[in-house]
């Protein structure tokens, strides 16, 4: 058996793509934040790209927020990894070698806000999940009473959060190489960058307007949209590729075939030839950002949602019945509604393509995973555009049962036949507002938890219809994907 390292690089199967250009030469361009899966199979795999192609200025340091098993597994492998692309019995494993480096947050901000700082770093991306941009609940704007937020503010310089890091990673830049950075926020958010923007702004306004007005005038915080599908690595999936392929690699990804980048043509300094590495440069991001989260991200959610409850643990296992097939082109018909139509963008096969992606068996995507943070995901994939369609006076009855299933399974889902405990920041507190008879729970909801901003919903019709919908789906879970 082989382990993956720069070492054993040349005597890899003749099926592994490995990097095509010297990596002694690579400089650290991108300082990316939230070093996870999904940044190893998707951004990371551009830059990879754009180094294969000569540029060296887009190597990676990638940092953690907590754990610092990333670090370990990469620096044993000399920062080398596979990102093996599924689709049923085929596999695809490409060595990225883009990684320059591992930092852990946990440790101490110093050294993350001066490589953010150094002259040579012209991008940061982003994939910190959306409680990490600390907004309000409900989304939308900063949120003042945040904890870390508020220390950030009284402590610039000892930053907790996200947006604080880089607050004091662009103080530091402006008083040494004052030059211009792009900040690429790579989270399923609507307008992700003006969000995060947004955020850096506004603590920075409290801190120093000096500073405020040098970021907004020197910073770009594109929107974009990011796709691809890339389901949790598990101990048996690295066991299962040493066996086919005879290589170990301990800090694989697995992913699929597909893959897409949108990015608002917004940027300053320095980037990559983008567009000769298939990312969409546009300036409306918002209709791929909308296509995204209310067709790709809504129905993943209804899905996990609908689907834990009716004794599903997988996407595929869903998508291969006829009411979970079913439910997702319904609930697609709705959100289409609620859609902008722009240059490039296919609904009707973007729809075609999703359902073969969900359809691939080897990717094993669980549900409990696409489950978690629901209170920070269901707003923008499933309130919003419901809240849009009520405006319109449109009946959505697979958006509301997608709303009742979450609030169902955020209980626990009582009666389910698989146990359901959703990891969820703000699970307690919603819990603590779902007391006493269904329709009290619901009002109390759409009141009081910041996540029904719409006036659309004080209604009484759309309370007793969700009502009636939780009510069903707690006598009869298993009926969850039956509309």
């Amino acid at each position: 058996m082989t382990r993956l390292s720069a070492a054993t690089l040349g005597t890899l199967p003749p099926t592994f793509e490995t990097p095509r250009y010297d990596r002694a030469q690579v400089k650290t361009g991108v300082v990316h934040l939230g070093l996870g899966a999904f940044h190893r199979a998707h951004q990371a795999t551009f830059f990879d790209d754009a180094l294969a192609a000569g540029d060296p200025r887009w190597g990676i340091l990638g940092v953690s927020n907590r754990s610092a098993e990333p670090g370990r597994s990469l620096a044993a492998q000399d920062g080398l990894y596979t990102v093996v692309a599924r689709d049923g019995d085929a596999i695809a494993p490409r060595v990225i070698g883009a990684n320059r480096g591992v930092m852990v947050l946990a440790d101490g901000a110093a050294p993350v806000i001066t490589a953010i700082a150094a002259p040579e770093t012209h991008i940061v991306t982003l994939t910190i999940t959306e409680k990490g941009y600390r907004q309000r609940p409900g989304g939308g704007s900063l949120d003042p009473d945040d904890p870390g937020i508020r220390h950030d503010i009284a402590n610039p310089q000892a930053p907790e959060t996200i947006p604080g890091l880089l607050l004091a990673a662009l103080a530091r830049r402006k008083a040494t190489v004052a030059t211009g950075l792009n900040v690429i926020s790579c989270d399923n958010l609507p307008a992700n960058g003006g969000r995060l923007r947004e955020a850096v702004l506004t603590m920075a306004r409290e801190v120093d307007p000096a500073l405020h007005d040098w970021i907004a005038a020197q910073i770009a915080f594109p929107s974009t949209m990011v796709d691809r599908i890339v389901p949790a690595t598990t101990q048996d999936d690295i066991a299962q590729f040493a066996t086919q392929t005879g290589v170990t690699d301990a800090a694989m990804v697995k992913t699929e075939p597909f893959r897409q980048w949108v990015i608002e043509s917004v940027l300053t300094a320095d980037v990559p030839d983008f567009a000769r590495f298939g990312v969409t440069l546009t300036r409306d991001v918002t209709a791929w950002e909308l296509a995204k989260l209310r067709m790709l991200n809504a129905a993943h959610s209804t899905m996990a949602f609908c689907g834990m409850l009716a004794g599903f643990a997988f996407v595929h296992e869903v998508i291969a019945t006829g009411p979970g097939r079913r439910i997702v082109e319904e609930l697609w018909d709705e959100n289409q509604t609620t859609l902008r139509a722009t240059e490039g963008l296919d609904v009707a096969a973007y729809r075609a393509a999703t359902l073969a992606r969900f359809a691939n068996t080897a990717l094993h995507h669980k549900l409990i995973q696409i489950a978690a943070d629901g209170s920070q995901k269901v707003p923008p994939r499933i309130i919003a555009p419901l809240g849009e369609r009520l405006a319109r006076g449109m009946a959505s009855p697979v958006l509301l049962r997608a709303l009742a299933a979450w609030l169902v399974c955020l209980t626990d889902g009582p009666g389910a036949a698989r146990p359901i405990s959703l990891q969820d920041p703000r699970a307690e507190a919603l819990r603590g507002l779902m007391r006493g008879e269904t329709r009290q729970q619901v009002g109390a909801l759409v009141s009081r938890s910041g996540l029904f901003e719409t006036p659309v919903f004080g209604g009484d019709s759309f309370q007793s219809a969700l009502a009636a919908e939780i009510d069903r789906l707690r006598r009869d879970p298993a009926a969850a994907l039956t509309l």
